[in-house]
């Protein structure tokens, strides 16, 4: 079955990868971070259900679309597989066409539904207004808010081109993933507001090593999009608008970061306009740097 999935789904375009149980699927998934997933219910190891729930829960695949492939039509069956995170319910047997024609148009509904960008996945300004809204109109909820953006980004796509640029923004959503993964809290959400600028909100406790996970994550990884002969000099020359030759450092990223442990925060623009004043101290480090609001009310 698994077989016939990747063919009828290969001659469509897609790139797709198997897995032969819930573990391998899991390992796969957070390491590929896909766009779908087509999950059986009735697997070895974790089962299509446990699979799903793990999926959502995880920060790297928290957004990817989800469809359960099954022999279960029953209508509890079904209900347990939207409860669990599906987007979609495919019963077997069942004729190929469908499942292409499935598979289109959950992707297709879970960008529009979910505000995601096409480029990096993560969900975008209308879902990040949501998240802030939420929190700050609850009086009980603690939580941090992060604003990034990328130092000397312009002279990277200047030399390299908008292509290799959106590498590195893949990059970057990719090592905000992977460290909100390494350091579990609730809130924990990840938003793309445009360009370089990236929104993340975390508990207050985790707030400053979630910080630091992703500048050490992607200091560690930077270079390797960078030609080699770059890379070994840490920096680039371009051409500026007066045709003067200027050397500009390897990409870095640059976190501002409020609490509302130390201070209330009244509103989403609150919020978002604190963050990105201290993102704006922490630019002038030169380098990859975060700098902590440590006002009180």
């Amino acid at each position: 079955m698994a077989r016939a999935v990747e063919v009828n789904l290969s001659l469509e375009g897609y790139e797709v990868h198997l897995a032969g149980d819930g573990n391998d699927a899991l390992e796969k998934a957070f390491k590929l971070e896909p766009d779908l997933v087509v999950l059986d219910w009735l697997m070895p190891g974790k089962d299509g259900i446990q699979v799903c729930r793990a999926l959502r829960a995880d920060p790297r695949t928290a957004n990817v679309a989800i469809i359960m492939l099954t022999a279960r039509s029953q209508a509890d069956d079904k209900v347990e597989g939207f409860t669990s995170g599906a987007d979609d319910y495919i019963v077997k047997p069942f004729e190929p066409s469908e499942l292409v024609a499935r598979v289109s148009g959950v992707l297709r509904r879970a960008t529009q539904m979910r505000d995601l960008s096409p480029l990096t996945r993560l969900p975008g300004n209308f879902r990040i207004a949501a998240e802030l809204e939420s929190l700050v109109g609850d009086p009980h909820a603690q939580f941090a808010v992060l604003y990034a953006d990328l130092n000397d980004f312009k002279s990277f796509n200047d030399h390299y081109g908008f292509l290799r640029g959106d590498e590195v923004i893949k990059f970057t959503a990719r090592v905000i993933t992977e460290a909100l993964s390494a350091h579990p809290s609730e809130p924990s959400f990840a938003g793309h507001v445009g360009g370089d600028d990236f929104v993340v909100v975390v508990a207050p406790d985790t707030v400053e090593a979630v910080a630091a996970e992703i500048i050490d994550r992607f200091d560690g990884g930077i270079g390797e999009l960078y030609n080699p002969e770059d890379a070994a000099r840490g920096f680039v020359e371009v051409v500026d608008r007066q045709g003067v030759r200027r050397r500009h450092a390897i990409v870095g990223i640059a976190i501002g970061i409020v609490s509302s442990a130390r201070r209330r925060i009244a509103t989403q623009w609150e919020a978002s306009a604190v963050a990105s004043e201290m993102k704006t101290h922490a630019k002038r480090h030169g380098h990859s740097a975060f700098e902590v609001d440590r006002r009180t009310d």
